[in-house]
């Protein structure tokens, strides 16, 4: 492995996370083309651009994403607490 530390996970979830997202979206929106060759000379060059838009957004994005889907989730067992004080 990497050897990254830990302290980065977050940062490395988004490169992961916004790389897989946008070579996902770019391929989809690339489908239509005449050939293999055309298809994948698109594919990519979609992708490294979709990437390069993406990765600050996700970046940036994601702290306020966690604290929103934090607030709508409970932990397992904290409605029965709850209902029983």
């Amino acid at each position: 492995m990497l050897g990254i530390p830990r302290r980065y996970s977050h940062l490395v979830f988004g490169v992961i996370q916004s790389g897989l997202t946008s070579l996902i979206a770019a391929g989809i929106a690339s489908f239509p083309a005449a050939s293999a060759m055309v298809f994948l000379g698109h594919w990519i060059a979609s992708w490294l651009i979709a990437w390069a838009a993406m990765l600050p957004i996700v970046l940036l994005a994601a702290p306020a994403i966690r604290a929103v889907s934090l607030r709508l989730t409970r932990e397992d067992g904290e409605l029965r607490t709850r209902r029983q004080a």
